[in-house]
This record gives C-alpha cells, sequence and structure tokens, in this order.
C-alpha cells in the first residue's frame, strides 16, 4: 500500500511542481501541502487526472497554530472510490490572507468553508455567503482558536419571563474542583485483580 501512495505522491509532485509545498505518507494515507494560490489548481487535478480520481469531497477543517505566523492550516480531505485511497491537502494561512473557496469545484464545500470562517476566521475568497453559521448573530471572536478566552463573554439563553433571547455575562455554576485521580481502594491491605499489571 505505502508503494503505491509513494508512487501516487509521486505522480501529483511531478505533475503539480512548485505547487506542491510538502508531502507524507503516514498512517497509510497521502498528505500534501501545497500553496494557498494553488489550492484550485491542486484539487482539479486531484478529481479529474486518470491515476487520482478523488472525486468524493469529504469535508474541510482548520488546525489553530498560535504561534506560527501562518497560524491557520486549512484540512481537505478527499476520496477516490475508484482506487480506494483518500488524500489529505493542507493549506497555510493567516488572519488576514483568504484561501481561494472550493464551491466551483465541490458545491458542497459551502458548510465547511462557513464552518471554518465562523470557528476560527479563516476567509475564503470567492465564497458567495461567508458569514456565521453555527454561532450567535452577535457573537465575538473564533471559538475555536486556541486563545479564545473561556470566560469573561456573554452567553445567549431564552428567558421564559421575557419572551425573548436575552444576554448575559457567562457564569460557572460550578466551582473548579481539585480531583484526587488516585483508586479508592489505595493503601489497602490486600491486591485487586489488576493491580499487579501497574506496577510492573
Amino acid at each position: 500500500m505505502s508503494a503505491e501512495l509513494q508512487a501516487l505522491s509521486d505522480h501529483i509532485a511531478a505533475s503539480l511542481g512548485a505547487a506542491v509545498a510538502a508531502r507524507d505518507i503516514a498512517y497509510g494515507e497521502l498528505t500534501i501541502t501545497v500553496r494557498g494560490e494553488d489550492i484550485l489548481r491542486t484539487v482539479t487535478f486531484l478529481r479529474d487526472d486518470s491515476q487520482c480520481r478523488f472525486i468524493c469531497f469529504i469535508d474541510i477543517c482548520g488546525v489553530d497554530y498560535p504561534s506560527r505566523e501562518k497560524r491557520f492550516d486549512v484540512v481537505y480531505h478527499f476520496l477516490a472510490p475508484h482506487h480506494n485511497r483518500r488524500i489529505r491537502v493542507k493549506v497555510e494561512t493567516d488572519e488576514v490572507t483568504p484561501v481561494p473557496s472550493l464551491i466551483g469545484l465541490f458545491p458542497a464545500a459551502n458548510w465547511f468553508e462557513r464552518e471554518a470562517y465562523d470557528l476560527y476566521g479563516i476567509l475564503f475568497s470567492g465564497h458567495p455567503d461567508l458569514r456565521r453559521i453555527l454561532t450567535d448573530y452577535g457573537f465575538e471572536g473564533f471559538p475555536l482558536r486556541k486563545d479564545f478566552p473561556l470566560t469573561g463573554f456573554v452567553e445567549v439563553r431564552y428567558d421564559d419571563a421575557q419572551g425573548r433571547v436575552v444576554y448575559e455575562p457567562v457564569k460557572l455554576n460550578q466551582e473548579f474542583r481539585n480531583f484526587d485521580f488516585l483508586s479508592p481502594w489505595e493503601g489497602t491491605e490486600y491486591v485487586l485483580p489488576g493491580d499487579e499489571k501497574a506496577k510492573a
């Protein structure tokens, strides 16, 4: 299998040239990293080339690395049912540089691009309706960014008494606890079944 993936990786790299910045085979899947401006050409090639035939668009997701200059990875997953293979395509971007939208090639990318925008703030150029899809209309910030604060913002709930949606500061109803993760049977005179494995 890895020989097939290596041959596919070499074919893609030879065909796309400088567009492919990196490639890797791990866990039985091929991952390629491409430049943002080359994502449409890359995905078109992966879909239409007879050796690739990645005609099934699976999803798009974001990954946040706040310490990097280009803090986001936009990760695309595709499936080639004819060859029973998957591929992962990555694009690195920052908070202000948009990635070209895939809607023209795969209309199903609409939801996933809006989701990546809503939760990470990743921008997509050429998207016909790039607005929030999961959070509330007045929501500030992007909740899946690693530097998003956990408290200090407002929460939304429906108030029966007022008959409308109300905004309130976030309240933690339960204090943080220090949990003791040791077994409650710790220190007993007898050995419980399985304890001998933990000490080995």
